[in-house]
């Protein structure tokens, strides 16, 4: 994986984390395969400017030197944060860019669609990673009830751990169920940002107590942004031009 380039953040707590440059492209986003739910239609193309991704969901440790405190329901500093909504996120990333001078945030859906299907080196995989949901990871059958730690499982094309499986991720989107096809009547290719106003949040990724349909990259959950769950984290992302 010689095309692998990051971004390493190091907090004045010392701990550090590390983020994985996504290269720009043009991919087709959603899913009409025999096992895609209607929210993941239709298929539609896509573009993307560079940006960086998260290697790991934000882990407890992380969690707890940004804002003091661990609400998660499955202890474990190495272990994704959880039980935080998608208001907690915004908090969370406040406090981050006031310690770094950045503006991290969360990824767009379309963002972490690509980065999970693996950007410009994608293989194709169902998974983030792989066809075999066990070798990229955790979900109902191998997760024994609860979050794991991150980054146990194979990396994807980019070098990037855990998108299918452990917990869902928000991402920062409104969510519309037929958006996709706004796209489509409206010609939005470029950078999309999902619906203009809504209700609830996109979530990705599927969870450590999802099967293995519900861990595929291209498949679309939403909740109220005030919905905390065991099964629920994020993952931030980094526009170029906010990396320094």
């Amino acid at each position: 994986m010689n095309h692998l380039k990051s971004h390493i953040e190091k907090l004045p707590s010392g701990l550090s984390f590390e983020m994985i440059f996504v290269e720009g492209g043009t991919f087709m986003m959603g899913s009409d395969s025999e096992e895609a739910y209607d929210r993941e239609k239709p298929v539609h193309e896509v573009s993307l400017d560079s940006f960086y991704l998260g290697k790991y969901p934000v882990t407890q440790a992380l969690w707890e030197v940004v804002m003091g405190n661990n609400p998660s329901n499955f202890q474990g500093e190495n272990n994704p944060v959880e039980q935080v909504s998608w208001n907690d996120t915004q908090d969370f990333i406040k406090k981050l860019n006031e310690l770094t001078k950045k503006e991290y945030r969360l990824p767009t859906e379309a963002e972490w669609e690509f980065a999970a299907r693996g950007g410009n080196h994608t293989e194709g995989y169902k998974y983030s990673g792989s066809d075999r949901m066990k070798e990229v990871g955790w979900y109902d059958e191998n997760s024994g009830d609860k979050t794991r730690p991150v980054g146990e499982k194979m990396a994807n094309e980019l070098g990037i751990f855990d998108m299918s499986g452990n917990v869902l991720e928000w991402c920062k989107d409104w969510y519309s169920d037929d958006y996709y096809q706004e796209c489509i009547s409206k010609g939005i290719v470029k950078n999309p940002k999902g619906a203009a106003t809504g209700f609830r949040r996109v979530l990705r990724g599927g969870s450590w107590f999802r099967g293995t349909r519900e861990c595929r990259a291209s498949v679309r959950y939403d909740a109220s942004p005030e919905t905390r769950h065991d099964a629920i984290g994020f993952r931030l992302a980094l526009s170029l031009q906010s990396a320094g």
